[in-house]
């Protein structure tokens, strides 16, 4: 097997579990966060900086790869970890997602997808055989399979829809798996209806993939039907399978994925919210544009261990941000990134410690406080 899975240890009041996920560039200790690098690059940061932060696996989108520079090319010079200087695992995004933010530049059939370039506007067609040529070509330790997302609101019979389409896909996608240097993930689709949800999951658990994300959520729904839909979707899936939810979204929406039984997790907001001046810190965000913090002394988080905020005060990093100084968006982005990935290690120590529902408490109060 090109991937394998193993739970360490889990909390016994909620699904949360710790484990260790092999691929073929290494290990990942469960539940982590995977920082985004939708081009083969994660704004601001090299390669060795992410390894400095703990970073442990990278996400990046092989639609966007596939248009620049191209599967073939990144193939002939090495695949995606020496095209990146990477020497961890990375997950590639098939291109679902873009069906959804792209919704106004692609088509839709039951064979697949057409976008229009964002580059020159030409045709690029997307199936789920050449989306698997694709990531096999950049050499994916994680690949997925290509899925229709869908907006929140969205009425049932639309969710129905893109859930038969999904499925269909996906079975296509399956037989080809072989094809892959690393594993395939099945996408559960489904919207926010529960029961759709979990017929989904079990339809896909049938065709025994190595893991299985859970797409289509964090899309404009409430979080309560986001936690609604997850929880059925999860439940659903095989305990003994990595689950990952896509796109998915604040400190406090990691803890309460990991209390769903979440494994993997990705997102833009760190990364993003950096270079917009705000920074996640424990005791919320602050943004650091503030006048406030003009003549202010401190760290961004003085309980933060980052570089950033060993080294530089709220007062220089708020000049920096005014001026526009590129530096400021590379010095939050440090900040975010380790925030987010110490995040999932004190998660991982709390489950393993059986504290995960005190650390659950007060991620809830600290919600509620912001």
């Amino acid at each position: 097997m090109p991937l394998s899975f193993e739970i360490a240890c889990a909390d016994t009041t909620t699904a949360a579990r710790c484990g260790r996920l092999e691929t073929p560039h290494g290990g990942v200790d469960t539940p982590a966060f995977m920082p985004v690098g939708t081009y083969g690059a994660v704004k601001g940061m090299r390669s060795e900086d992410l390894e400095a932060l703990g970073a442990q696996i990278l996400l990046a989108n092989a639609y966007h790869l596939a248009e620049r520079p191209g599967a073939a090319e990144i193939e002939a010079l090495g695949g995606l970890q020496r095209f990146m200087g990477w020497r961890g695992p990375v997950l590639t995004d098939s291109g679902g997602y873009q069906v959804f933010s792209l919704a106004d530049r692609c088509t839709v059939d039951d064979d697949g997808v057409t976008f229009r370039s964002t580059l020159d506007g030409s045709a690029r067609r997307l199936t789920p055989e050449s989306v698997i040529d694709i990531q096999a070509r950049l050499g994916s330790d994680i690949a997925m399979v290509l899925d229709e997302c869908v907006a929140s609101p969205t009425d049932r019979g639309r969710a129905e829809a893109a859930v038969e389409r999904t499925q269909g896909w996906a079975e296509r996608s399956r037989a080809l798996a072989g094809r892959l240097p690393g594993g395939l993930f099945g996408i559960v689709q489904g919207s926010v209806y529960p029961d759709l949800r979990v017929a989904h999951a079990e339809r896909l658990a049938a065709l025994d993939f190595d893991g299985y994300a859970v797409g289509g959520l964090a899309v404009g729904e409430d979080k309560k039907r986001t936690w609604e839909a997850l929880e059925a979707a999860t439940g659903s899936l095989p305990v003994g399978k990595p689950r990952y939810v896509m796109g998915m979204g604040t400190p406090e929406d990691l803890v309460e994925g990991v209390a769903r039984g979440v494994d993997l997790f990705d997102c833009v907001l760190p990364t993003r919210h950096a270079r917009n001046g705000t920074a996640f810190t424990s005791a919320g965000r602050l943004n650091i544009r503030n006048q406030r913090f003009a003549a202010d002394e401190r760290p961004l988080d003085p309980a933060c261990g980052c570089p950033t905020c060993a080294r530089y005060s709220r007062a220089y990093l708020r000049l920096l941000e005014l001026r526009g100084e590129m530096t400021a968006a590379i010095l939050l982005t440090w900040h975010n990134l380790f925030h987010y990935l110490d995040t999932m290690r004190v998660i991982r120590q709390a489950i393993a410690s059986a504290s995960f529902a005190e650390l659950r408490r007060a991620a809830v109060a600290r919600a509620a406080q912001s």
